[in-house]
């Protein structure tokens, strides 16, 4: 039903279309214009005829071939996606085959017999007017084609919406997902507007200027100066209707840019991309819309951002509460890290994966079971290899927090956070920069931080001892370059009073 109801549309404005443009505007130059005899008018109308039999068959085979895609999406049961797609973008394609069709098929189908026609009238003595009327003619009928193609355009752009409508539907329906054109652009509103507002100023000027052709032509004071006239007022004229339509469709071309631009920050990330409010008409309320839209999307974003930074601290903090001993580690070790991080010059989103990584490091440990993760003596090691299982369960752990995607960033550092840069660590005896960035910064502020904590069965070693041992540890425990940075970092920060030592 919708399938019927689009083709008789279009048929119906290609018809009013036609009538207007052929037998309208055509006829009225003919017989209002030309001062010919009544048999030579009916000759006129002849020609016309077989001239748009000619036209309707070649057309009508054209269109036949630019619709089919669409027709099979209605008259055929359509099980693949790819294919559905196609068919969307050939709807959106027809307005612009509709211009094509009328400036190919439907130009020269009609203007082809109609000008030999009219030559072997001409030949034949059957017509007396002379051969420039011929040029004129074929010059309105390109003037009256483009006119054509211009509406049939715009018409065709609007009765195309129910169907794309019922596309949508079908793909939902069928396959559960949305019909898109992805961004592409099949023809931009620059060429629309340009051409569209070049042809409405123009199109008037120069059908007049034909007609009036035609109707002076046997004038005998239609001589050079005239012509010079004539050719002047028509260059200015053109000219103007032109550059009016570029100026036209640069105001409108400028916010709707300036919009693309600002809606290409945001998809990079930018959500501080305010559009700026510099238009008087109808476009500030877009752009005012805009940033009000962007505004509510960035503290939606603060808000989500927050809940994640609680989520991950309140996670560090329950896995630091089951030993009093631990307690605050992760916040300590996420700090160290993110010293390293910086002095490494990462950027800022680098360094914020890194402190939440940092954050979950020992998470794994919730599945230790108490009468070893709260040993007061040393372990054995049974129980060691029970803890150096850790890295792996926490990754595990990580992997069933939905969306997966969001907490990808997080797993090389939980996982690789005791892997050793000689190779002799675990649990994957990764080795050098096979080791994953977060794995090997975390690995020198965990150790840092471990070899300064009191234990149950030992006492924490001063900062300045911990730091020779990261220094002696350089290129066989730890990372040098890494290792090396917080080291000096760390004396530096001392010499400056920093550090109590």
């Amino acid at each position: 039903m919708i399938y019927r109801t689009f083709i008789s549309r279009l048929l119906l404005n290609y018809f009013i279309g036609s009538i207007t443009a052929v037998a309208g505007v055509g006829g009225l130059m003919i017989f209002t214009t030309l001062d010919i005899s009544t048999r030579e008018y009916l000759w006129l109308v002849l020609v016309l005829a077989i001239s748009l039999c000619f036209m309707v068959s070649l057309e009508w085979t054209v269109f036949r071939i630019h619709i089919k895609p669409v027709k099979m999406a209605f008259q055929q049961d359509i099980c693949d996606y790819p294919q559905l797609q196609r068919i969307y973008i050939r709807l959106h394609q027809l307005p612009s085959l509709a211009v094509k069709r009328i400036l190919g098929p439907h130009l020269f189908g009609l203007s082809v017999p109609a000008v030999l026609l009219t030559q072997w009238l001409i030949q034949s003595g059957r017509l007396s007017f002379p051969q420039r009327y011929v040029i004129l003619a074929i010059l309105g009928a390109l003037l009256v084609a483009a006119m054509h193609a211009m509406i049939e355009f715009f018409l065709t752009s609007y009765a195309i919406r129910p169907v794309l409508e019922e596309l949508q539907r079908m793909s939902r329906r069928r396959f559960s997902r949305e019909l898109s054109l992805g961004g592409q652009v099949l023809i931009s509103i620059r060429q629309k507007f340009k051409w569209g507002a070049f042809l409405i100023g123009a199109f008037p000027l120069l059908l007049y200027g034909i007609a009036l052709q035609l109707r002076i032509g046997d004038l005998q004071n239609a001589g050079v100066e005239y012509w010079k006239w004539a050719g002047y007022i028509l260059i200015v004229a053109l000219g103007f209707a032109f550059f009016g339509a570029w100026l036209l469709t640069r105001d409108v071309e400028i916010p709707i840019q300036h919009l693309y631009e600002c809606m290409a920050e945001v998809k990079e990330g930018n959500l501080n991309a305010q559009a700026n409010d510099m238009f008087s008409d109808e476009f500030s309320k877009l752009v005012s819309g805009f940033n009000h839209m962007l505004s509510g999307i960035k503290a939606q974003s603060n808000l989500n951002n927050q809940l994640i930074e609680s989520y991950f601290a309140t996670l560090a903090a329950a896995l630091d509460a089951r030993d009093p001993y631990t307690a605050g580690h992760s916040l300590r070790v996420a700090d160290y890290a993110v010293q390293i991080g910086l002095l490494a010059g990462l950027s800022s989103e680098r360094v914020d994966a890194l402190r939440k990584s940092a954050l979950l490091h020992d998470i794994g440990k919730i599945g230790t079971r108490d009468s070893v993760l709260l040993k007061e003596g040393r372990l054995t090691d049974e129980e060691f290899e029970q803890i150096k299982q850790h890295p792996a369960m926490g990754e595990s752990i990580l992997r069933q927090i939905e969306p997966a995607d969001a907490m990808a960033p997080f797993l090389p550092g939980v996982r690789s956070h005791h892997e050793r840069f000689d190779g002799k660590g675990y649990p994957d005896q990764l080795k050098g920069e096979d080791i994953p960035l977060f794995g090997r910064i975390i690995a020198v502020a965990d150790a840092f931080d471990a070899m300064t904590s009191n234990r149950p069965y030992r006492k924490g070693l001063d900062a300045d001892h911990a730091i020779r041992i990261l220094e002696e540890g350089r290129g066989t425990q730890w990372d040098p370059y890494y290792a090396g940075l917080f080291v000096e970092d760390y004396r530096k920060r001392k010499k400056q009073g920093e550090y109590a030592g």
